[in-house]
């Protein structure tokens, strides 16, 4: 096997809350979490809510620095967030917001003026791609987020839960180009606490309950594991 592009060694975040006046209280949002990612993978990542999925993503970002553990990753590797929370301006119109991503993840204005376009077709927004983008749903604001990021050249799309919400149509089309994309040797790290989607595109993933890392592999096997899991817990 490769190289990895990404490496994560021995991985921990600790969060500190006040409790009171006096008291702290300290949460393990990853907790000793080491694992590879290569070139091509679509690598998913499971769990409930709470479990450490989107601090795991924002750490493989770059947003979040561990507190124990190493990053390590390839020379050059350009990377892009996908998130419904994350870089939208709430008083921008559509256009403008997927005008400014393009051009922050490095397009010229020229460019980014083109890719805006297809952004707009594939988003299928229609007229409300011209207004404020806190006009939006959830499922539009999803629309706008995926389809912003499907036109980067990026060596890692991270994408976080972006395709959770919406209607179905939307979502069968933004899977199969996201596995479109694959075809150019783009890596995708997919957050995700639904199996079948999981199962569905990725060939490798990681199971994560509480900060902890539970499973690691190949797809099939960790999905087994995990379902074992719930029905014993039923």
């Amino acid at each position: 096997m490769s190289q990895p592009v990404v490496e994560l060694t021995n991985a921990s975040i600790e969060y500190t809350s006040r409790v009171g006046l006096f008291k702290e209280f300290k949460h393990t949002a990853l907790n000793n979490i080491s694992l590879e990612i290569y070139e091509g993978d679509v690598f998913g990542v499971l769990g409930k809510n709470g479990s450490g999925k989107s601090t795991l993503l924002k750490v493989l970002a770059g947003i979040f620095a561990l507190d124990i553990g190493q990053i390590s990753c390839k020379p050059g590797l350009s990377k892009a967030l996908l998130s419904l929370g994350l870089g939208f301006n709430n008083q921008l119109t559509g256009r403008d917001n997927a005008l400014i991503s393009c051009m922050l993840n490095g397009l010229s204005k020229k460019v980014a003026k083109q890719k805006v376009e297809h952004i707009k077709e594939f988003s299928e927004l229609g007229v409300f791609f011209e207004q404020p983008v806190k006009s939006y749903s959830a499922g539009m604001r999803s629309r706008l987020g995926f389809s912003a990021g499907l036109v980067l050249n990026v060596d890692l799309l991270l994408i976080d839960e972006v395709l959770s919400v919406g209607d179905q149509s939307f979502k069968q089309k933004a899977e199969k180009a996201m596995l479109d994309k694959l075809a150019g040797k783009q890596t995708v790290v997919f957050v995700s606490h639904n199996e079948n989607q999981i199962q569905r595109l990725c060939n490798r993933c990681v199971w994560l309950e509480g900060g902890n890392l539970m499973a690691y592999g190949e797809t099939s096997q960790v999905l087994t594991k995990y379902r074992s899991d719930c029905n014993n817990a039923a």
